[in-house]
């Protein structure tokens, strides 16, 4: 069974930094191309960040390049966000999720939980 379990969020300033946590169960994570993936209040999911099996590789939402960095840690089976300057509107849930291309965003994973709560605010 699949599981993903993400820390690692808070409240933070603008300008603020923090770094999201991911750890994976359940399948060959290294078989794998991960994602972050974010819900704002009132919003619907969206990618923000994918990293491919072997992490050399990475993509990122333009709102967030140079800001996060995603990285991965296979023989932990661990998926990182560090996350420098934030600000307002980075405000959100953050999932972790594995990557599938094509598609929507929300069917990247059959049960998105608690994700980990990211607030930027004075």
């Amino acid at each position: 069974q699949v599981q993903l379990v993400e820390s690692g969020g808070d409240l933070v300033g603008p300008g603020g930094s923090l770094r999201l946590t991911c750890a994976a169960s359940g399948f060959t994570f290294d078989n794998f191309a991960m994602s972050w993936v974010r819900q704002a209040p009132g919003e619907g999911l969206e990618w923000v960040s994918i990293i491919n099996a072997l992490g050399g590789l990475t993509r990122y939402k333009d709102s967030v390049k140079g800001r996060f960095t995603i990285s991965r840690d296979n023989a932990k089976k661990m998926l990182y966000l560090q996350m420098d300057d934030l600000r307002a509107e980075d405000t959100a849930v953050y999932y972790c999720a594995k990557y599938q291309s094509g598609g929507r965003v929300a069917e990247w994973r059959d049960d998105w939980g608690q994700g980990t709560q990211v607030t930027v605010a004075a």
